[in-house]
C-alpha cells in the first residue's frame, strides 16, 4: 500500500511546533508542565516524552478511542470524565495527531475564531 502506512514518530518538539502553528497559540506553564493556549485557554499540555493531554469533549474522546485504540486514554479522575484525553503521540499516525490537536484548539478557541481549513 505504499509509504502512507508508515508511521513516523512525532517528537515532543514537532508536536509543540504543530500546536504553536495554530492561530494565536502561546506556550506557557501550568504547575510545571508545558501548556499551549489560545486566548488564555489551555487546549494541550505536554508533560513529558510519553504523551500529551488534549482538551476534548466526552463525545470526541469516545471517537478518539474508536479511531486510535492504543493511542488514547482518558485522563484519570474527573478531568477525564470531562473529556480531557491522553494522546500517546510518539508512534501514532501524524495526520490523526494533527486532527486531534486541531480539535482541541477549536474546543478552547472562541467560536468566532476558525482554522484556515475550517
Amino acid at each position: 500500500m505504499g509509504g502512507h502506512d508508515t508511521v513516523a514518530a512525532m517528537t515532543d518538539e514537532e508536536l509543540a511546533s504543530l500546536a504553536l502553528g495554530l492561530p494565536e497559540t502561546a506556550e506557557g506553564s501550568h504547575f510545571g508542565t508545558r501548556d499551549f493556549r489560545v486566548r488564555g485557554k489551555i487546549f494541550m499540555t505536554l508533560r513529558g516524552p510519553d504523551f500529551c493531554v488534549l482538551r476534548l469533549t466526552p463525545d470526541q474522546q469516545q471517537m478518539a478511542w474508536a479511531v486510535m485504540p492504543g493511542h488514547t486514554a482518558a485522563v484519570p479522575g474527573g478531568w477525564g470524565l470531562k473529556g480531557w484525553t491522553r494522546l500517546f503521540h510518539r508512534d501514532a499516525e501524524s495526520e490523526a495527531v494533527r486532527s486531534l490537536v486541531c480539535q482541541a484548539w477549536r474546543n478552547a478557541a472562541p467560536k468566532s475564531m476558525a482554522l484556515p481549513e475550517d
